[in-house]
């Protein structure tokens, strides 16, 4: 079983949140990058950029597929984990610790939207 992270809120797409003040903190599952297999490229969005939650703001590319990132939650990317452009496969190592991008939010209600550990866990359970 991958492991999931109770200090987190989750989405169905497996991007994980993990809210400091007003800022979000996101990632992608260890079930996601389990399921994608060893990672060898991240695409990530630029500092400034707007999101809104639902928009894709990048990919991860595996040795098996690519696949899209879906941002959780709306607001202003803040900060970009410039480390996953040379070294990819520490998401593998550790997805909870390589976040990949951090957000300014601004609509907190999308967070608590957002599905908690069990629920999440249920969630991968079924797939």
């Amino acid at each position: 079983m991958a492991k999931v992270m109770d200090d987190r809120r989750y989405a169905e797409s497996h991007e994980w949140v993990k809210i400091d003040g007003d800022i979000a903190t996101i990632g992608i599952s260890d079930y996601a990058q389990h399921a994608l297999g060893d990672i060898v490229y991240v695409d990530m969005p630029e500092v400034g950029d707007e999101m809104t939650a639902g928009d894709v703001f990048g990919a991860v590319e595996s040795v098996k597929a690519a696949s899209d990132l879906i941002c959780p939650v709306s607001g202003e990317v803040v900060a970009v984990n410039d480390e996953l452009e040379d070294a990819p496969e520490k998401v593998n190592a550790d997805a909870f610790e390589n976040w990949i991008i951090k957000v300014k939010v601004s609509d907190p209600a999308e967070v608590d939207a957002l599905l908690d550990a069990a629920a999440y866990t249920e969630l991968c359970e079924n797939e």
